[in-house]
């Protein structure tokens, strides 16, 4: 593999449209608004968007849930400003990655309504169909992410189809040839029409087990991983079944085939298996399946220099072809600096160091919206919920709206500058204060810093191509050499707010680094890092 191909280090902002900017002041925001934002996006130094489904959608799961892939939503524009903004984002020098959404449709889909009609028709086998119990029971015990069984009666064809989300996500059946044809033909629309790349929304969820096995019990002890909370039944099996089924990986290398036919063009799976990390060295393995995936790892509460060190070391030993992704927040999950700075989260150190840390590793960064702001997360009443996992498991898990907030673009402007019209989701106060105009210009910002960062980074191929090795320090310093032809440099991060202090031997020349960032400093062997604090220093001998 070329390791100066564009994605290979690259840092891609993900943009989730409904929040972005409302260009048409309807509440929603839209990809006129996108557009009317790319110069602010490139002046952060990233290197490409990606941007959250915009396809037509009846939007149960907000775009998640597409009726046809080749159109966009109304609620977004046309198809007429999608394509100004690839061509404005192109011109600007940013790749435009877009959100595929590949294993499930909406049931309002011409595909589904066809499929559910009958058991003759001919997509009567496009979905995963199956014949209840003899008690009338579903056919197993796979449950959805979202609550509940993962399993639907319709009484059109006296059948139970598939959910592994929401009741209105029904799961395509990827046994069958002509559904993988299909999906394919919908994936190379946007090629042909110049996308850089794709962003594949739980790809390791494109089959399911063709025996309808049923997922064995997960003892109570484990049932707090992969980021479910044991008031979710879904933690409480091994989903060995209705996921991360071995005839995926041919999917996969037929999905890179056409990729391929586009020169330039790149695939960054989402993976969340039993074993995620294992799982990302399969389906990037051999330069013949994805180019890049990622996982939840970084996305959960484990701020740790264990954690963090262990998972990237494990991915390290373990992805021996394929290139890894990094998101330490997105749509998904409790924006970072609430997440992982907990009381602190509203240190500006902290969000700055948060920024270093994520693109300091080695790998491909995704940069949610907002992150550049330093934005926690906002609290979203009951009454406010738009989201249906939260409304589900309400009062213990809040959802995913607290992320998905609106931008602040103008501190004293109506909605913050978002939309001159009340908002799908509030803005919160607090997010004013740290709006793109209070912010823009100020030399001790966390987006100064960011701009400057991202700059700055992009021209150190020793950050985007390097290899990697941690060294133990203590508990609370995250500490790992990067090196790329004959260079050397030592990066040290302190994760707590309490200042930290580690011996080190090694002749160290201090990187400077021109921008507001609390930085450690060596005195003879005596390394000492300020809270949440940068060191970084090439190794001179």
């Amino acid at each position: 593999m070329n390791q100066h191909e564009w994605w290979r280090g690259a840092v891609i902002y993900q943009i989730y449209p409904r929040s972005f900017y409302d260009a048409n002041n309807d509440g929603v925001g839209d990809l006129r608004g996108i557009s009317e934002k790319l110069d602010y996006i490139a002046d952060l130094g990233v290197d490409a968007i990606w941007i959250s489904p915009f396809f037509k959608s009846p939007m149960k799961d907000f775009g998640y849930d597409i009726s046809d892939y080749k159109a966009v939503d109304p609620l977004f524009g046309n198809m007429d400003d999608f394509d100004h903004l690839l061509e404005k984002a192109h011109k600007l020098g940013l790749k435009v990655m877009i959100d595929q959404v590949l294993s499930h449709t909406s049931d309002q889909h011409e595909w589904f309504a066809e499929s559910r009609q009958n058991r003759l028709n001919p997509k009567a086998d496009w979905y995963v169909w199956a014949d209840s119990k003899a008690d009338g029971m579903p056919p197993n015990n796979w449950l959805s992410i979202f609550g509940g069984m993962g399993w639907k009666w319709d009484s059109r064809r006296q059948q139970y189809y598939l959910h592994n989300f929401l009741s209105s996500q029904p799961d395509l059946n990827f046994h069958n040839p002509e559904v993988q044809k299909a999906v394919l033909e919908n994936v190379e629309y946007w090629l042909k029409k110049g996308v850089d790349g794709l962003r594949l929304d739980a790809v390791n969820f494109c089959f399911h087990d063709k025996f309808l096995r049923d997922n064995p019990a997960k003892p109570i002890h484990e049932r707090n991983g992969r980021g479910f909370s044991p008031d979710n039944p879904y933690a409480y099996q091994y989903h060995y079944h209705n996921n991360t089924q071995p005839e995926n990986l041919a999917f996969i290398e037929s999905l890179r085939q056409l990729l391929d036919k586009y020169p330039g063009t790149t695939a960054l799976g989402e993976i969340s298996s039993e074993d995620s990390i294992q799982t990302m060295a399969e389906y990037t393995a051999d330069n013949k399946r994805l180019h890049m995936a990622y996982s939840f790892e970084l996305l959960t509460d484990d701020f740790t220099v264990e954690h963090i060190s262990n998972t990237v070391k494990q991915l390290e030993n373990t992805m021996k072809d394929g290139w890894p992704c990094w998101a330490i927040s997105n749509h998904d999950v409790e924006r970072v600096v609430t997440r992982w700075g907990k009381d602190n989260a509203s240190d500006k150190q902290l969000a700055k160091m948060l920024t270093v840390l994520v693109s300091s590793l080695k790998g491909t960064v995704c940069s949610y919206q907002g992150e550049e702001l330093g934005l926690e997360e906002a609290y979203v009443s009951f009454e406010q919920l738009q989201d249906p996992y939260g409304i589900e498991f309400w009062p213990k898990f809040k959802g995913r709206d607290g992320c998905r907030t609106p931008m602040p673009w103008q501190e004293s402007e109506s909605e913050a500058g978002f939309s001159d019209s009340k908002p799908w989701l509030p803005i919160p106060a607090d997010h004013r204060a740290l709006s793109v105009d209070q912010q823009s210009g100020d030399p001790k910002s966390i987006l100064t810093f960011y701009q400057s960062w991202m700059k700055w980074r992009s021209k150190q191929d020793i950050l985007k191509l390097g290899d990697i090795e941690f060294i133990s320090v203590n508990e609370s310093v995250l500490c790992f050499e990067r090196s790329f032809e004959g260079k050397t440099w030592l990066v040290a991060l302190n994760l707590s707010a309490e200042e930290q202090n580690f011996e080190s031997e090694a002749e160290l020349q201090a990187i400077k680094l021109a921008f507001d960032l609390s930085q450690g400093q060596k005195d003879k062997n005596l390394i000492t890092l300020p809270r949440y604090a940068v060191y970084m220093a090439e190794k001179v001998s």
